[in-house]
């Protein structure tokens, strides 16, 4: 069994997430701060852990969608960003990552902010798929996507 992921979730998780090194979380959250899509999309009370992120992603109305909801668009933006973090998680603050691939389903429309929780499905060398789940504030499951990071160095 893969100890990043000892079972994908299916709702929010509340218990502590698998520890980090602190010198290491220190170091995503300071990239994060670097890097402009994450202040822009409203990431909130983030929670990282070994091959896992969660936080709240702020709905903005200004870019909601024709159905007067989270823009779907933005939510696979959101699950990319986590992706991203949770590679990050993994292979080290400074790797060199891009996306491969992703994609998303979506279930239920979101009006309000988002609870987002990323996990990696496994880790390869050079590989993780990464499933990034969106809760609305009633609890119903909004969207599941799949991302997969690839490591450059």
């Amino acid at each position: 069994m893969n100890p990043l992921a000892p079972g994908l979730l299916l709702a929010p998780y509340s218990d502590e997430l698998p520890p980090l090194a602190p010198e290491l979380e220190k170091a995503i959250r300071e990239r994060m701060q670097l890097i402009p899509i994450f202040k822009s999309l409203g990431f909130s009370k983030p929670r990282l852990g070994a091959g896992c992120f969660e936080c709240l992603v702020a709905r903005n109305k200004e870019f909601d969608g024709i159905f007067d909801s989270f823009h779907g668009g933005l939510l696979m933006t959101a699950a990319d960003s986590a992706a991203a973090i949770v590679s990050l998680t993994v292979w080290g603050a400074q790797s060199r990552i891009t996306t491969t691939d992703m994609n998303i389903r979506f279930l239920a429309p979101a009006r309000s902010d988002v609870k987002l929780f990323a996990q990696a499905i496994k880790q390869g060398r050079t590989l993780i798929p990464v499933t990034s789940n969106f809760w609305r504030d009633d609890g119903t499951l909004v969207a599941v996507a799949q991302v997969t990071y690839m490591r450059l160095d």
